[in-house]
């Protein structure tokens, strides 16, 4: 592997914006900002809109889509049903 090509691989902490939810990981993307972990070391900080904690897909708070296909939607409009 050529030297000084690669980012630096190193832990950070991930906080989910929306819902408050914290996770340590290994990464290369860095930051200004500090947190002090659980076990009293300090990582860089990265804050992230959405993560499991608060996606739909992994919440399952997803919203059926109850309208149907364009078949339906098609049958609807024209009163074919």
């Amino acid at each position: 592997m050529k030297q000084d090509i690669h980012p630096e691989y190193k832990k950070v902490v991930f906080l989910d914006t929306s819902s408050d939810y914290k996770f340590l990981s290994g990464s290369t993307q860095t930051s200004e900002e500090t947190i002090e972990w659980e076990d009293g070391n300090t990582y860089p900080l990265i804050r992230v809109e959405i993560s499991s904690a608060s996606h739909p897909f992994y919440t399952g708070k997803q919203k059926a889509d109850k309208v149907g296909g364009r078949v339906d939607r098609f049958k609807k409009k024209y009163n074919m049903k």
